[in-house]
């Protein structure tokens, strides 16, 4: 379990009930608003998928899959989604979407060695968002003006908390700053990636990292991703300054999507070969699946956020210590 943290002198601004009320509001709200700025249709989404396939997110590559098995299938193994990330894009060829048109859906999942904070909880659920996009869209300007939108639908979602709620006020910039890992490293030098992170957000409100995945100059990662969604070169984070908790907060890890070159690359780089063979990764290689751009927006992360709580748990039913519990409770932090 990582450090928690408790504001000093902190009180939750509307109670448990009216924050279940808040949370029904501004997801309503939020979907709405991310559908009409990319132009998505919702669809249903699998809660497990037969490992097999590929289409489970290995995340960093280090993070244990929840499995079991299914007796009506003669007790094979399927595995509890971690994200929707390789699943979504296969969706997109499947149903036959046009470029300039997506899909969305609500993504649940379960990360068992996820280390337990204010942040981060084993149960997740998120917008996992994708688009078809054409191979000339493959590039750095469409994906900023496709941050752009997010952040817009962010910002309005904002503006219609304020307007609820009276009590509750957070600003946030008008616009997204954008700054790769690079840039940041030479920033700050020698502070890790997450006090980089800390600081390039207190000093801009709102940061789009950007190139996350490659090794620095340093010799370093500033953050892990797996190798065979997210172009490295073309992916990044939507972070926002939580002014509660007085660090950063990040609320959506996107990207344009791996074409054969860059599935290619990445795999290589990242020692992972042995999925070449694997149903999803093969369809890459082999051309036969769209080009995409997709992220996952954390539905937790944006109403714990815009509800001004201290802890993901005052938003969302989950597990925790006792400890936890008990420490939380001290400081007026309650969880569901």
């Amino acid at each position: 379990m990582s450090e928690l943290i408790t504001p000093k002198e902190y009180t939750p601004v509307i109670s448990s009930l009216e924050t279940q009320r808040a949370i029904k509001k501004i997801k309503d709200y939020f979907q709405q608003e991310l559908a009409y700025g990319l132009n998505l249709r919702r669809v249903s989404a699998p809660l497990f998928v037969d490992p097999k396939t590929g289409l489970n997110d290995n995340l960093s590559g280090i993070e244990r899959r929840v499995n079991f098995t299914l007796k009506g299938l003669d007790e094979r193994e399927v595995e509890i989604v971690q994200s929707l990330a390789k699943w979504k894009r296969m969706a997109l060829g499947k149903y036959g979407i046009k470029p300039g048109h997506g899909i969305y859906t609500d993504m649940n999942a379960i990360r068992r060695d996820e280390e337990l904070d204010n942040l981060h909880s084993v149960y997740v659920d998120q917008w996992d968002w994708e688009k078809v996009i054409t191979k000339d869209q493959r590039n750095t300007e469409y994906l900023h003006e496709t941050v752009t939108t997010i952040y817009n639908a962010i910002k309005n979602l904002g503006d219609y908390v304020n307007r609820l709620y009276r009590d509750l006020q957070t600003e946030i910039p008008n616009e997204i700053y954008f700054i790769t890992t690079q840039e940041l490293e030479d920033l700050y030098p020698n502070k890790t990636d997450k006090e980089r992170e800390d600081l390039i957000c207190q000093a801009h409100g709102a940061v789009f990292i950007e190139k996350i995945g490659g090794v620095l100059k340093s010799g370093q990662k500033h953050d892990d991703r797996s190798p065979d969604y997210d172009d490295w070169e073309l992916n990044g984070d939507i972070i926002l300054w939580n002014d509660v908790l007085e660090k950063a907060f990040e609320v959506s890890s996107m990207g344009i999507r791996v074409d054969a070159e860059a599935m290619d690359r990445q795999l290589t780089l990242a020692g992972a070969d042995d999925r070449r063979t694997q149903s999803f990764h093969q369809a890459i290689l082999n051309d036969e699946l769209p080009y995409s751009i997709g992220g996952g927006i954390g539905q937790s992360r944006l109403c714990m956020f815009f509800l001004r709580k201290a802890h993901i748990g005052e938003v969302q039913a989950s597990v925790w210590s006792d400890k936890m519990i008990n420490d939380c409770k001290k400081h007026n932090i309650f969880l569901l």
